[in-house]
């Protein structure tokens, strides 16, 4: 069931993808100032309060509502694991901007190019050549694939598989979102999350992403240029090893980018654009599942300097291993259907 549930939901979320200001986001954004104004009182055991609270009810109540579905009818429940996974997974909630990015690359307009990555990403970009210009992208978007995609995907099988329906999906998405929410809040006018509320989300996130990342990583590995990957990789793990004083969510970031460099053989790495804010809070969240402050300066990474090719070389990569994504979960159906 989970392999025609996430085919469902990818197919349905290309032909419709959600609305910017959808009820969706409103309602997860509103949740997360909730939980953070009424329970947030600045200790850290506040803060795993309020973590819990924020990310766990969310997943508990989608394990409840499948298995009462369950229990009524199949197909009710897999209709329930298909909406989920059609508000928690997909491309189609970043991929405009690349798209229009590199159309604009393409026809020569780097002015434009320019404009489109400041206003998806929320920086400053007016100064940036044409190389820069496709190193952020690369970045951003590979990034934004997998917390949108493979990273989803990975929660989602295993705890399908455990017989908790799409409980994943939400864990995932909620971590990533919360722990970015309130890192945000705390650079806007306003009362902001606590340091031991942004904390405790930080170290939660980087937790549970330790596993997906790595995952996304030897994908891209399997299905780019295996070794060269698989050696950037482990250079970039020598350079920040687990002791390092590097948080656990940029090292996990930084093993993704080093993976991507080595498997389409391009130059990632480098100094962060400079966030600036502009745009209304229930605007920043639908831009694609990254701020802006996630990206920090990274160590600079062999390969080729970034062209426009490499774009569709990374697009590429990125279809190559949702099929590869969907390859495996089919053969899992059907060892469970034959088992």
């Amino acid at each position: 069931m989970s392999f025609f549930a996430v085919l469902f939901a990818l197919i349905l979320e290309q032909a419709r993808p959600l609305a910017r200001g959808n009820w969706v986001h409103s309602g997860f954004l509103g949740w997360a100032r909730w939980a953070h104004r009424s329970l947030d009182a600045g200790k850290p055991h506040h803060g795993w309060i309020t973590w819990l609270f924020a990310v766990v009810i969310p997943t508990l109540l989608t394990v409840l509502v499948h298995w009462l579905l369950w229990q009524i009818n199949v197909l009710l429940a897999f209709a329930w694991s298909v909406a989920v996974l059609y508000v928690t997974l997909g491309f189609r909630q970043f991929s405009h901007y690349f798209t229009d990015i590199r159309d604009a690359l393409d026809d020569g307009d780097e002015d434009t190019a320019r404009e489109l990555l400041a206003d998806w990403r929320q920086v400053d970009a007016s100064e940036l050549p044409r190389s820069e210009i496709v190193r952020h992208v690369i970045e951003y978007s590979v990034l934004a694939a997998h917390r949108h995609v493979f990273g989803v995907l990975g929660w989602f099988s295993v705890l399908a598989a455990l017989g908790l329906g799409p409980a994943g999906a939400v864990l995932y998405r909620m971590s990533e979102f919360v722990a970015r929410y309130w890192s945000y809040k705390n650079r806007t006018p306003g009362e902001g999350a606590s340091p031991a509320l942004q904390q405790v989300a930080n170290s939660a996130w980087g937790i549970i992403d330790f596993v997906p990342c790595r995952v996304t990583s030897l994908g891209f590995a399997v299905v780019g240029s295996f070794e060269d990957a698989i050696d950037a990789w482990r250079n970039y793990s020598q350079r920040f090893p687990a002791g390092a004083a590097v948080a656990t969510a940029s090292r996990n970031d930084g093993l993704i980018l080093a993976a991507t460099s080595g498997a389409v053989n391009v130059r990632l790495g480098g100094e962060a654009l400079k966030a600036v804010l502009t745009r209304p809070v229930s605007q920043e969240f639908e831009a694609g599942g990254l701020d802006a402050e996630d990206m920090t300066a990274t160590p600079s990474m062999p390969g080729r300097e970034p062209e426009v090719a490499h774009l569709r070389s990374v697009v590429g990569l990125v279809w190559r291993s949702v099929v590869l994504w969907m390859v495996l979960l089919a053969l899992l159906t059907l060892a469970r259907l034959l088992g």
